[in-house]
């Protein structure tokens, strides 16, 4: 699993429109709604907003702390001083100081409407930076409360969660989340792993292959639902077809194997795509096993001629019998050779009879066989109706999730 990168706090404090040059606008004058500010306030606070605007914010704090030792402030003046005190505060790092200046004057009921969420949100992200988290995800809740559908305090809130190891919080945000980005996800399936929720963990995965498909992503999901308790070793093949369409294929036995699997299965024309693209990527073909990749290519070939030779003869005696398998098997050859309809309509008898050994797995390659045809609703429709705790649900929808979003 990939690390995850956490919210960056300049994104907050710039939508409240500061930085260390350009602290919180607003201070054209000291006098503000209309209530005059004393001189001992007035001289003092005026300079230091002077300096906060070049930059200087640490000597503007210093020169505010002339109008601490003034008695009497009224409220207009305290708001001023504490508000030109989190502008300055924050852009010097300072986030004692700030954090208390911003409490002020998120207190003092003197902001906008419009300005309200910004200074709770850059409160939340103060407190964020100074390891702070209790008091971050009280604000950050705050901001929430005010606007549910803030998507940045949103993330901020989850990442606080994760980061102060609440990780069933965080967990519990990120599940009822729509839409989770890709390092939501991340982060969902890092805290499964750690409360050894398996179940969650592959439902999180299969969210990440679905909507990021990645071959990592690939890679864990199938490697689990191989080792699932109860996982039939006859869906092996189906499996590989999986890891063949998403890129995890990479030895020369691997090739072998399904190569092999294929032509046990009855379907000679996959074995030979398989043979042969491991040929295209220099896989198969060379090294001291070269002569047996290419005894295994002709068998594969020299099998598919036989097939074509027995098909009618084998489709005849399947339908007579009314052998659910062996017409799965043989439409299933016939479709991979090319020849979807005909395949097509002898999968659709075998499913329809729903006798064979394992009827779900042959609604399984169905599914399968009708996507291979390019007929993609169809194909999810019939993938939708497969059951089964052998591993053909698990398959059916791995196979759907690549339809919809392939590699």
């Amino acid at each position: 699993m990939t690390k995850f990168r956490l919210a960056h706090l300049g994104l907050v404090m710039a939508a409240i429109g500061f930085t260390a040059a350009a602290p919180l606008a607003g201070f054209s004058s000291v006098a503000y709604a209309a209530e005059t500010v004393r001189a001992e306030i007035g001289k003092p606070l005026q300079e230091a907003q002077k300096l906060a605007a070049a930059g200087k914010n640490k000597e503007a704090l210093a020169k505010l702390k002339e109008t601490d030792s003034v008695g009497g402030k009224s409220a207009n003046e305290t708001y001023l001083i504490e508000r030109t005190r989190a502008s300055a505060a924050a852009a010097a790092g300072d986030n004692d100081a700030a954090a208390k200046a911003f409490e002020s004057v998120i207190n003092s009921g003197k902001l906008s409407a419009a300005e309200q969420p910004k200074f709770t949100q850059a409160l939340a992200g103060i407190y964020y930076r100074a390891k702070d988290y209790p008091k971050a995800i009280t604000w950050i809740q705050r901001a929430l409360k005010d606007n549910p559908n803030d998507g940045q305090m949103h993330d901020l809130l989850i990442q606080t969660y994760y980061i102060s190891g609440k990780y069933a919080e965080a967990a519990k945000e990120l599940s009822s989340a729509k839409g989770a980005s890709e390092q939501n996800l991340q982060m969902l399936a890092n805290i499964q792993l750690k409360q050894n929720d398996k179940a969650g963990y592959v439902q999180t995965l299969e969210k990440l292959a679905g909507s990021y498909p990645k071959t990592s992503y690939w890679a864990d999901l199938l490697n689990r639902v191989s080792g699932k308790p109860g996982f039939s070793p006859t869906l092996s093949l189906d499996v590989l077809r999986l890891r063949l369409i998403n890129g995890l294929l990479s030895k020369p036995s691997e090739y072998l194997e399904m190569a092999q699997l294929s032509l046990q299965a009855g379907n000679p024309a996959e074995s030979i795509k398989i043979i042969d693209q491991g040929y295209k990527k220099g896989i198969l073909g060379t090294g001291a096993d070269a002569p047996r990749h290419q005894r295994l290519k002709d068998l594969a070939a020299k099998t598919q001629v036989e097939f074509d030779t027995k098909a009618a003869a084998v489709e005849a005696e399947a339908v007579k019998a009314k052998d659910a398998d062996a017409l799965a098997n043989l439409g299933y050859g016939l479709v991979s050779a090319g020849k979807a309809d005909k395949g097509l309509a002898l999968m659709d008898q075998a499913v329809k009879l729903g006798t064979g050994r394992n009827p779900e797995a042959i609604k399984l390659h169905y599914g399968i066989a009708q996507s291979i045809a390019g007929k993609k609703a169809p194909a999810l429709a019939t993938l939708k109706t497969v059951k089964g705790t052998d591993g053909t649900a698990d398959l059916a929808r791995y196979w759907t999730l690549n339809i919809n979003h392939p590699m």
